[in-house]
């Protein structure tokens, strides 16, 4: 975090939004949003890049049904200190000033519990259907308002496939694409016609995965035009999904001391047996 505070020119610019800016976000289409390349510092997003955990390093959440296969944590306690670093400034005051210039939405609240968002990895033939997200926060019915993806992928390619798709509100079909490259960020408003997702399976080598960084920002109600009832995400096609277990829900969600405190009363009733 201390990187980001200290550097003069990304502070500068974080502060320096114009309303030109706010209007572009405003009347982007087909939905309000905002791509930014480059977006921080190379050293800051390097680094990142550089810890950013392989399929391996971490006991990831895996969803794997008709409309999502993908690799996600949202544990910050376990990522390695420069992303966890990352994910606070992000959660920051500077932050929140800076998307509330940008978006017009004032009082976001930040998500220390990182819900759905965090880390989200996918491999090769992994996908993300079109889909509108959950629209309240489980824990406080806080109202779900943006969120801000910053990709990491490095040589990342068109033919890799991968792209964040924005579909019009009749769903129909594709209105803008964004190739995940490195140190794009993209910021975009939820609300019930905000469909989108990359639903065309990934055809990256073997070995090469689409990776984010994911931050979800809410507040306390919402206008009247974008209210509607409490759901959680909502695919375009309704495909059969595969319900996460109980097992799989308490790795991607629970605090880390929720989980390892499972795992001890398991080893004492079981005698360590598994």
């Amino acid at each position: 975090m201390d990187a980001l505070l200290k550097n003069d020119s990304f502070m500068q610019r974080l502060a320096a939004v114009s309303p030109e800016a706010t209007q572009a976000y405003k009347t982007a289409q087909p939905f309000a949003h905002a791509v930014f390349d480059d977006f921080f510092p190379k050293e800051v997003a390097d680094a990142v890049y550089d810890a950013f955990p392989n399929p391996k390093d971490l006991e990831w959440f895996k969803f794997n049904n008709a409309n999502e296969v993908k690799l996600a944590s949202s544990q910050a306690e376990r990522m390695p200190t420069v992303i966890r670093e990352f994910l606070y400034f992000l959660n920051a005051q500077p932050a929140l000033t800076f998307l509330e210039k940008l978006t017009g939405i004032p009082a976001l609240i930040p998500d220390a519990s990182y819900t759905g968002g965090g880390l989200h990895q996918i491999q090769r033939g992994g996908k993300l259907g079109v889909h509108i997200d959950f629209n309240k926060l489980e824990t406080n019915k806080l109202d779900r308002r943006l969120n801000l993806i910053v990709y990491m992928n490095k040589d990342w390619t068109d033919e890799y496939g991968g792209h964040f798709e924005m579909w019009d509100a009749e769903k129909k079909g594709c209105v803008t694409r964004v190739l995940p490259v490195f140190n794009r960020c993209v910021v975009f408003s939820t609300h019930e016609k905000s469909y989108h997702g990359h639903p065309h399976p990934l055809t990256c080598p073997e070995g090469v995965t689409r990776k984010s960084v994911a931050l979800y920002y809410y507040t306390n109600g919402r206008p009247d035009e974008e209210k509607g009832g409490e759901h959680s995400t909502v695919f375009l096609h309704d495909a059969a999904k595969k319900a996460p277990s109980v097992k799989g829900a308490v790795k991607y969600l629970a605090p880390p001391a929720l989980v390892d405190a499972g795992r001890w009363l398991k080893r004492a009733v079981t005698g360590g047996k598994r």
